[in-house]
Formats: C-alpha cells, structure tokens, sequence
C-alpha cells in the first residue's frame, strides 16, 4: 500500500484527527473474513440516505456477536465456542473469531442492526449539516 502524503498544507488547518485517522486505517490490517458489502440506501419519506454495512456470519447466534462503537470506529466482534460435546468424523467448518473495523466521519450514528439468514446488516446515516453562514466583524485597533 502507498503511503498517503501529510497533510501538511498552509492551507489546511485543523486537519490533524483526519491526518491519524488514514494513517489508522492504512494499518488496519484484515484476513477478509467473514466477506462484507457496504450499500448506500436511498433517502425515503422518514428516513435520511444510509449506508448498510451487510456481514456474512452464517453461523453465528445473535448472542455471539458484538457491536459496539468506540471513538469514531465501527467494532464488530464474532466468537463462536467449540462444542466439546459433539464427536465430530469430519470438520469442515471451524469455531472462528473475527473483529472487523470501520472508521466513522463525525456525526455517522448507528440506527440499528439485524441479523437474517446468516447476514449481519448493520445501518448508519449521516445527519444533513445546517447550512450556515457567519459574518465575522472586523475591530479596529489604533
């Protein structure tokens, strides 16, 4: 991966959180389990524009997965148990761990999440900014 240039500008100020938080997400590094989409989901009547993040878990109970939000970053955590119980002849499918990470924008807040046939979908949006304006008045020093 290419290291993304400082955004050390003159012309940018105040950009440091934005500065740490590429330089955290081209650390993340990721084993691509379980696969994930990310959709955007159209404005309805009621509802602002989303975006659905849609994890395949299958296998997973609703009581084995973790969702949490933590400075700014999207945690999702799966652990699954073996079950010393069964006598297996041929495994094929492993108890797994997994922790995926999305990194938030400001403002981004987690509506809810769902769990169908085996796919986690998590909902967030993004609040519309107030256009605003603001005149600065200038004082006069002698």
């Amino acid at each position: 991966m290419t290291r993304i240039p400082n955004l050390n500008s003159p012309f940018l100020l105040g950009f440091d959180d934005i500065e740490r938080a590429l330089d955290r997400v081209s650390r993340t590094t990721s084993d691509g389990y379980p696969p994930y989409n990310i959709e955007r989901i159209a404005r309805a009547e009621t509802l602002p524009e989303r975006l659905r993040i849609t994890l395949a878990v299958a296998g997973f109970t609703r009581t084995q997965l973790d969702i949490t939000v933590e400075e700014n970053q999207l945690i999702i955590r799966g652990r699954q148990q073996d079950d010393k119980e069964r006598q297996y002849l041929h495994r094929g499918i492993a108890a797994r761990q997994f922790q995926r990470s999305f990194l938030l924008a400001d403002g981004m807040q987690v509506l809810g999440a769902d769990l169908t046939n085996g796919l986690l979908s998590v909902d967030l949006a993004r609040p519309e900014p107030e256009k605003m304006i603001r005149k600065i008045d200038i004082s006069v020093r002698d």
